[in-house]
């Protein structure tokens, strides 16, 4: 099982997925074409959230489970 890229290195490739987007606006030349480059940005901005958020998550969690432990140590020495 291959391990996934970094949270930089994804982030530079759906920025780089976005540029073509933009690319692809540009040359869009009927509603229909250009209804799906917005649906394409769309989701690749939402990509990128999501791993900011998940990243924002991460950070959480670790925080409550020293949070955890700092209260468990505490009752432990009562």
């Amino acid at each position: 099982m291959n391990k996934h890229a970094p949270k930089e290195e994804m982030i530079k490739e759906l920025e780089n997925v976005l540029s073509k987007i933009n690319a692809l606006e540009i040359t869009a030349k009927d509603e229909e074409s250009i209804a799906n480059v917005k649906i394409l940005r769309k989701l690749t901005e939402g990509q990128i959230h999501s791993i900011n958020e998940f990243d924002h998550l991460k950070k959480a969690i670790d925080l409550l489970t020293l949070q955890l432990f700092d209260v468990k140590s505490k009752s432990n020495l009562k």
